[in-house]
């Protein structure tokens, strides 16, 4: 079973920063995707930031463009992803999650990814 496990969340008022960190076995030879997901209470989940292990096809929504900063990076077992949050708005708040999977025709579906991480709370006051 692979696990992704995640750390970094908090809270902060607007104007802070946080980063967010995922660390993803390298459980197959294939490029992953790597994604960041939020889902804040009574909305549904939404992609914020994802890329490819080779560095390829960056997105961000356009919500957190100039703002968010999804990077990785490669040790010999494992690939750590990172979400770099500034200028966090209290719309930010949301819980945050990890995504990896190999087989992601569209990226900006939740359901194309294979393995999650737990989810990590982000709070954002005013």
């Amino acid at each position: 079973r692979v696990r992704l496990m995640e750390s970094g969340g908090g809270s902060v008022q607007a104007g802070g920063s946080l980063r967010l960190s995922c660390a993803v076995p390298k459980y197959t030879h294939m490029r992953l995707a790597l994604a960041w997901f939020r889902q804040a209470p009574g909305k549904p989940r939404e992609r914020v930031a994802s890329m490819y292990t080779d560095g390829s096809s960056t997105y961000y929504a356009n919500s957190v463009k100039g703002r968010f900063a999804i990077s990785q990076d490669k040790a010999s077992d494992t690939y750590t992803t990172y979400l770099q949050m500034n200028s966090l708005k209290p719309e930010d708040t949301a819980s945050y999650y990890c995504a990896a999977g190999e087989y992601v025709a569209d990226a900006s579906l939740a359901s194309e990814y294979r393995y999650w991480g737990q989810g990590t709370q982000v709070t954002v006051s005013s």
